[in-house]
Order: C-alpha cells, then structure tokens, then sequence
C-alpha cells in the first residue's frame, strides 16, 4: 500500500503543481489516532507553499476519491491519517498465502555476488561468548542478504600463526608431557586454550622474578624466557624449521576439530576457508608492491611502514624488522586473494569487533592507495564487546564464557522449564532432547541478535535463560501454538471472500505482517539482525493480545477460515524470521 500511495501523490504533485517528488515518509499510524498509515507532509512544504493543514487536506481528498481501498481520512497538523478498507487487508492475507515467498526477493541472473566474513578465530584457545555473538551476528547477516536476493558466500580467515599461536606451543613442549585431547579427555580447542593460560601464568612469574631481582617492570615484560622463546618460535617458523611446523600442524588440528564440533552446535557454517599462514605470503608481496610504488617506507632498522597522517590517522606498521608479518600483513594478502577467488564480488562484509575500527580503517585506506577500485565495496560489521558482570573477560587469563560450557547450560535450562511445563507427553528421548537443544540455542541466539550490534552487551547467564518476555523460546512458543491450532483446525476448510468483517485485533496482526518486507529490507541494508528480532517480537505480541481477545475456531465458516488464515501467515513469518535468525521454530513445545 505505501508503494501505491507514493505513486498516486508522486503523480499529484507532477501533474497539480510541477514538482518531481519521489520520496515520501509514510509510517504506521501511532496508536492514539485513528488510521492506518500517516503521510508526513511538513516536508512537502518546502515544495508546496501551503499551510500545512490546507495541503493535508488537499492530499487526502485527492487519495479518498483516487485510491479505492483509502476509506477516510484526518488531519493532524502535518501529519495525514489514512484508513484503508478491510477490503484490502483480506486481500493482501490472500495474497500472502499464495506467496510462500513473501518478504524475500529472488535471486536473478544479475544478483549481487557478497562476502560475508565471520568467526575467524585464533587457533590458540577456543570459542568463547564473544566469539557466539560475531558467528550468530555474521550468519545472521549472511541470511538476511541472501533473503534480500543476494548470491552470499560465507567465509573465514583462521589466525593459524603468529606469536600468540607460539605461546600456546611453547607451553606444551615446556608443561605438557605428550598431553593429548584423548589422553586429556578434552576438546582439543580446550587443550591448547590450557596452555595459552598456563604461558600467560608462567609469563607472569618469569615477570616477577625479574623485577625482584632489580631488572625495571618494562625490561622485566620484554626480557622474560619463555617470551624470548616464543619470540624465537615464531622466527623459526617463519623460516620453514620442520620441527616447529610439524608441532604447529599438530596442534592447530586439535583446534579444528574442537571448533568444527562448536560450529556444528552453533548451527553456522562456512562456504570457504582463508588461512594466515597462506595469505601473509601474499600480504609480504604487497607490501613489497607498496614499496616499489613509493607507497610505503623501510625505516632504519628494516620495519616497513605507510604514514596516513595526511588522511588524519598516524604511521602504521605493515612489517616488523625482524621481517615478520603482522596483522594487517595478512589482511592485505587475504582481501588481495579473495577477490582473486571471486571476480564477480560487489562487496565484501568484515564481522569483526568494534576494537578494530582503527584497524579496518586503516586496511580499507591502504587498499585504496594501492590502488584496488574494489576496496571501496568493503565495508566492517563493527559490533560491541560483550562483558561479563565481573568485568571485561580475558582468555590468557582464562576468565571467559566458554562456548560449549554456554550451550551445556542453555541445553540444561531447557531441559529443566520444558519439564516443569510438562507439555512433553507423546514424545519419546530422542524427541525431547532434540528440542531442549532447539530451545535452549533459541534462547541464546535471540539474547545476542535482539541487540543492537553496534551495543555492548553486559552479558548475565542467570538473565539470558529467563524463559519470559522479550525471549527466543517466547516466540517459539508462539509458533508452536499457531501450529496446534492449524492441527486442530478442519482440513476441508472454505475459501473466505471480502466479505469477512475484521476485528479490530486482526487488523493490527495484518499491519504488523505487512512491515516484514520493509524490514528485511532494511535489515540488510542496516547489517542489523536486531530489526528482524524486534520486528517479530512486535508480531508475536500482537498476535497473542488477538488470540487471548477472539476465538479462532468458532462456527461460521467464513470467520473460521479466515482466522485460520490468518493465524498460519503468522507463524509462516514467525518461522522465517526465526529463520534469519538461526535459530529453529519448532511445531510443538
């Protein structure tokens, strides 16, 4: 309807006062005026010299006596209340069942080809809560676009090397023994996590010893053995030593097994893998290329580095003088590759934490100044950090939410409520604890994507598993009582017809299903998953003040069907915003 409104007044203004207008803001009615959708028309002062209520009135005389299915209208200052007929609300319900499509755009022969980047973790510890909340942000992401007609290839840069990776593999050969994930009985993300502490807490001693001994704290920090050793570590392995490789390849498939297994509970996955010890090759090449061109600079003992301060950031080191890559030697050679690996790409979406604005700022710069016209269609998914009641949490100092410990008390609480509830006869183990799973990562991936991603999150367990309110396994409810009542509905039910009178409660339910589209839309244009959690939390609200009002299966036929209808549209768009979200709508509960 909004679409058809700004066609008839965009052709009012032409043909009436020779003004091109092809933007209007049309909004829903707010709920203390009558009406359906509101045309602001103070902006269309500026075009129109008219008092703000003569032009209101003009435009909705104008609509009345144009568009069949505008039945009235008031005025309100600037602001135009239309009310559409029940007529059309019928028929977009209609509509809606004959289009198992609704709210998602089709992909054609001349679709945007996009990357999405996320999860990329470091192969010395395992996936924590920060880590859920950039793979649930990035494949929620990568839903939402795909729904909104792109082809969307998910990927990942796995940080396989680098000093921290050195610091976990210098803990085992000093602290190990031959420890194993078999002989441990743990993850082997878990493992090598175990010694990413263990170095952090002998670093801290070595520390110590030395500041006693009289050596100051920043010598003491730099001077440490087992640093040195990590230090030498990483030379080596730079150098190709066979040993050292042979160990990081060890460990690193520890590691991948352990996330292969988190990602599969996750429910995430991944089109592609970028690896770090592949990509800073690439990464040393351009910075060599950015040399040759004057582009980048050697200082004195052999570092490389690109000054930004024209473009108000500061010198930026690309390569240690010792030759080692860092970070953003990596990121240059993998951007380079990917768009090697993906020709056809329109753009590429980095999911990576708000600690790295600088960073990204800096790589998409220099990308430019190399001179990469696709470097301009990057663009960083920055979201906040997540904390923890008791402060920032710190993985070398082993102060935080483990990912599988997460699920295991998300599974767990499930599991507790939905026995509680005793809703669970009929269905065998197998059955429920497949449903405690379903239940318990709804609950998780609606407390992470219901929030804004540019927000931090104070993340509280005991909060994250309250069951009521603004929750995952509230609109999962929602959808499993829509579908007891489609069971419970006759299977020979009538076609309804306009003549179906509506109840004021089903008219909000159809206004709120018919802002899905816009809002997918806007979902992917915003990169916020949070538009498509609140827009169904919005949906589920007005649906359940309707059933709690009106009586879904009554005796006339026609009602029936309608309200049938109606109630299985919902929870078509309940799933399929779910859907965006990762997380599963089950049928019974």
């Amino acid at each position: 309807m909004e679409a058809v409104l700004i066609k008839h007044l965009s052709e009012y203004l032409k043909t009436q006062y020779d003004k091109e207008v092809t933007t209007f803001e049309i909004q829903p009615t707010k709920s203390q005026f009558e009406g359906d959708l509101t045309v602001v028309v103070f902006p269309l002062l500026k075009i129109v010299s008219k008092k703000p209520a003569d032009l209101t009135a003009e435009l909705g005389d104008f609509l009345v006596d144009t568009i069949p299915e505008v039945e009235a209208y008031n005025v309100v200052q600037g602001f135009l209340n239309i009310q559409i007929s029940d007529a059309y609300y019928i028929d977009f319900l209609t509509q809606l069942q004959q289009n198992p499509n609704f709210g998602f755009t089709p992909k054609t022969a001349t679709s945007d080809t996009l990357l999405v980047e996320y999860s990329s973790p470091n192969t010395n510890k395992p996936l924590h809560l920060g880590h859920i909340r950039n793979n649930l942000l990035g494949a929620s992401v990568a839903n939402i676009l795909t729904a909104s007609g792109n082809n969307v290839h998910t990927t990942q840069i796995i940080n396989d090397r680098g000093i921290h990776i050195c610091k976990s593999m210098v803990a085992w050969q000093k602290f190990g023994n031959g420890e194993t994930p078999t002989s441990a009985n743990l993850k082997g993300d878990a493992l090598v996590g175990k010694y990413y502490v263990l170095f952090d807490q002998q670093y801290k001693k070595e520390i110590a010893d030395l500041v006693a001994s009289g050596v100051s704290e920043k010598q003491a920090k730099n001077d440490a053995p087992i640093l040195q050793e990590a230090k030498e570590m990483l030379v080596k392995w730079e150098q190709n030593d066979s040993d050292v490789r042979a160990l990081w390849k060890q460990m690193n498939a520890w590691v991948y097994d352990g996330f292969a297994k988190t990602y599969t509970r996750l429910g995430v996955h991944f089109d592609s893998y970028y690896y770090e010890s592949d990509t800073y090759v690439l990464g040393k090449e351009t910075v060599d290329e950015g040399l040759s061109k004057g582009i980048f600079y050697k200082k004195d003992d052999g570092s490389v580095w690109v000054d930004l301060t024209d473009e108000g950031l500061d010198e930026k080191l690309l390569l240690r003088s010792d030759g080692t890559s860092v970070y953003m030697t990596q990121d240059l050679g993998t951007a380079r590759l990917r768009y090697t690996n993906h020709p056809d790409m329109k753009g590429m979406v980095y999911t990576v934490g708000n600690e790295q604005d600088y960073h990204f700022k800096v790589l998409f710069l220099i990308l430019n100044k190399l001179g990469y016209d696709w470097a301009s269609q990057l663009h960083h998914l920055s979201y906040g950090m997540v904390d923890l009641p008791s402060g920032k949490m710190k993985s070398r100092e082993g102060t935080v939410v483990d990912a599988d410990a997460l699920m295991d008390e998300m599974h767990a609480t499930a599991k507790q409520i939905s026995q509680e509830l005793g809703k669970l006869d009929g269905m065998n183990d197998d059955e429920k604890e497949t449903l405690y799973h379903t239940i318990g990562m709804g609950a998780l991936k609606y407390y992470i994507l219901k929030v804004d991603p540019k927000k931090r999150i104070l993340f509280d367990p005991q909060a994250s598993v309250d069951f009521t309110g603004n929750t995952g396994p509230f609109i999962q409810y929602t959808h499993a009582r829509i579908q007891s009542i489609l069971r419970k509905a006759d299977a020979d039910l009538i076609a309804f017809d306009d003549t179906v009178s509506l109840h004021e409660k089903e008219k909000s339910v159809l206004k709120t299903l018919g802002q899905f589209p816009a809002t997918v839309a806007a979902a992917a244009k915003q990169f916020s998953p949070a538009l498509v959690a609140n827009y169904v939390y919005n949906l589920v609200k007005h649906y359940n003040s309707y059933y709690q009002e009106v009586s879904i299966l009554v005796e006339n036929a026609q009602t029936k069907a309608f309200r049938v209808a109606l109630c299985a549209a919902v929870g078509q768009v309940i799933q399929k915003s779910l859907g965006l979200l990762g997380i599963e709508a089950p049928n019974r509960m």
